[in-house]
């Protein structure tokens, strides 16, 4: 095994093992190869990291905002210290390839890391003037917080959760997806160099059930999801039975609108970016590409011009562009995906096929696939793939556009192409998206809130937003004058 951690749990300050736990294999979708194996946290576990975030929460709450600051920005600079090593863990844990983690994983988290340990000694409550007396605001921390988090992009997701929480004076708890358990596991090493308290941030690994735990036990004020809308309903669910707060960043079926107008190599780059990064397994993906009628011919015959040049292959090897799907059975459901895709009558223009690798012939390689003349009504335009698989669909105007973007039950994301700057403005007010793009896609800076509507979520991530999930508002009255009591 090549990355197998010292131990399966990270409890207070150091590792934690429980064999009784089930076994979870990791796999290094690259070559099927098992590179590690945890256990799954056992009740035993889980209540000693919740014993350890009452300890370690009391004693980091009651530091000063500025002082818990510090400590974040310090674990943003180990972060960057250890890009490299991060980001090949990254790679081997999800299969992405080293070319794309060493600029956008770890560095995300780090980034995440530094902003919410900048900002938060400004993040103060108010003074209200009534005349006299006065009132005024506290923030203050919710208590210990879980978070779940997903197989994409492993350590950021465990910055975009811990940052915030962190720096608001909470405990966290994260439990990071089964199919990716490592690197947040060297996260809370860095945490503790970086002078955070025992027990303020801990890893414990499991499946469902061990995130089910988590969210319906008491001493949890708030759990923050990066999931399935399945798993998103669960959640909200299980925090309701004692009313727990939740965050939930969940699944898309994002649409990109190229108008006539656009630059056509930017939107192309646009939709590529946002259907093939990652290997098709980001939430946000623009996997609905919607090309005005006009120059549907031109944009289709360049997009496939480029996309044919994408480099698959040892993930390790910095000239790789793509990797592989993170799993077999992931593989296993694009594969459907695409053939569904053929079976409705949507035109496959190229990929489709599993790849053969020299060296890499167990990994879970699926081809860039891109389909056109695909209908509102297929399979392919409607679910989520989560994975290479891009879509175009053909529009006439620009109400048409508007009417069959907004026409999914998700509201992730949601971009446009044009050079009509008033048009891209007045078409971003009518998409129903909580994270919008004009002439790009899928850029998402930790100062920018991040977070869907309708089932794509609820609350925000990232920016002084995620400040207001992670604190609560105490209201204090104070009387200058007499009691005007008519007792």
């Amino acid at each position: 095994m090549r990355a197998q951690p010292q131990a399966s749990h990270f409890i207070a300050a150091g590792y934690e093992e429980d064999t009784a736990g089930a076994v979870i294999e990791d796999i290094y979708p690259a070559t099927g190869e098992t590179i590690a194996r945890v256990h799954s946290a056992t009740p035993e576990i889980i209540e000693k990291a919740v014993a350890a975030a009452r300890k370690g929460q009391a004693k980091w709450a009651a530091m000063p905002a500025v002082e818990r600051g510090r400590c974040l920005r310090k674990a943003a600079d180990i972060v960057r210290s250890r890009n490299r090593e991060l980001s090949e863990l990254e790679t081997l844990d999800t299969g992405k390839a080293l070319q794309e983690t060493l600029v956008a994983d770890p560095e995300s988290g780090a980034q995440a890391l530094e902003y919410f340990g900048s900002v938060i000694a400004a993040h103060n409550g108010e003074a209200i003037d009534l005349g006299g007396d006065f009132a005024y605001t506290r923030r203050e921390p919710l208590g210990i917080c879980a978070g779940i988090g997903a197989w994409n992009y492993p350590i950021q997701i465990a910055c975009w959760k811990a940052a915030p929480a962190l720096a608001c004076g909470n405990a966290l708890i994260f439990k990071p997806s089964e199919l990716t358990p490592l690197s947040a596991l060297k996260l809370a090493e860095i945490f503790i160099e970086a002078g955070v308290p025992a027990g303020v941030f801990q890893v414990v690994q499991g499946y469902g059930d061990v995130g089910a735990a988590l969210t319906r036990h008491e001493a949890i004020a708030k759990v923050s999801l990066t999931g399935s809308v399945p798993t998103g309903r669960k959640i909200m669910e299980g925090a309701s039975s004692h009313l727990a707060q939740v965050t939930l960043e969940l699944g898309g079926k994002s649409p990109l609108i190229v108008f006539e107008d656009a630059d056509i190599e930017d939107a192309i780059g646009g939709a590529m970016l946002g259907n093939f990064y990652s290997t098709g397994q980001i939430c946000t993906n623009g996997t609905r590409v919607f090309v005005q009628r006009n120059v549907k011919d031109r944009f289709l015959d360049r997009l496939v011009e480029r996309t044919v040049k994408i480099r698959l292959g040892d993930p390790m090897n910095e000239e790789t562009h793509l990797g592989p799907i993170v799993s077999a059975a992931q593989r296993q459901k694009v594969v459907d995906y695409i053939e569904s895709g053929k079976a409705d009558g949507a035109q496959l223009l190229t990929g489709g096929g599993i790849p053969k690798m020299q060296g890499l012939d167990d990994g879970f390689w699926i081809e860039p696939t891109i389909f056109a003349d695909v209908t509102d009504g297929m399979t392919i335009a409607r679910e989520e793939i989560f994975g290479p698989v891009m879509s175009v669909l053909d529009f006439d105007d620009e109400d048409e556009v508007v009417a069959r973007a907004n026409d999914t039950q998700f509201g992730l994301a949601a971009g446009l192409f044009t050079k009509d700057i008033t048009r891209a403005h007045r078409v971003i007010a009518r998409l129903d998206a909580g994270t919008c793009w004009i002439n790009t896609y899928n850029l998402t800076p930790i100062e920018m809130p991040f977070g869907g509507v309708k089932q794509s979520g609820i609350g925000r991530e990232n920016s002084r937003a995620a400040l207001e999930h992670y604190s609560r508002i105490k209201s204090v009255y104070v009387a200058s004058g007499p009691v005007d009591s008519p007792y």
